[in-house]
């Protein structure tokens, strides 16, 4: 596996965990909004990765890297909360809240930041493990 492999494996999963970021974000900021029907309410949003494989036995080429298969939205229904003074409420009194759970977004949040750093942390000490590389010729 050539070195230069590291920061494309790396900087792979730092783009994976930067749409993860950003998914989580619009989950939370999207977490109390209201609608007047089913429909048009707000579905939380998930990011699917896989790993991609690539020529495992071939030893110049090996190495994985994440790749974004999609975005899922979540087919649980959505909150009904009865509030007949609301004017979003429908003809029965219901209004609508996104299936957003904002403390599992929020351990989202924190698992993807620190995936993200630690991928910095590889093309860091990658970094300096190929410059103590080049100084030992000198």
């Amino acid at each position: 596996m050539s070195s230069l492999n590291i920061f494309d494996i790396a900087g792979s999963g730092m783009k994976a965990q930067s749409l993860r970021l950003n998914l989580v974000a619009s989950n939370i900021s999207n977490a109390n909004t209201v609608s007047s029907s089913e429909g048009d309410v707000y579905k939380s949003r998930q990011p699917v990765f896989a790993a991609e494989l690539k020529n495992i036995l071939d030893k110049q080429h090996a190495g994985s890297k994440v790749n974004v298969l999609g975005v899922l939205e979540s087919d649980a229904p959505p909150v009904m909360e009865y509030a007949p003074n609301h004017p979003m409420a429908d003809k029965d009194g219901y209004i609508f809240k996104p299936n957003v759970n904002t403390v599992e977004e929020m351990a989202n949040m924190m698992s993807a930041s620190r995936s993200y750093q630690n991928n910095v942390e590889v093309l860091n000490t990658a970094k300096q493990l190929m410059l103590q590389t080049l100084k030992m010729g000198q």
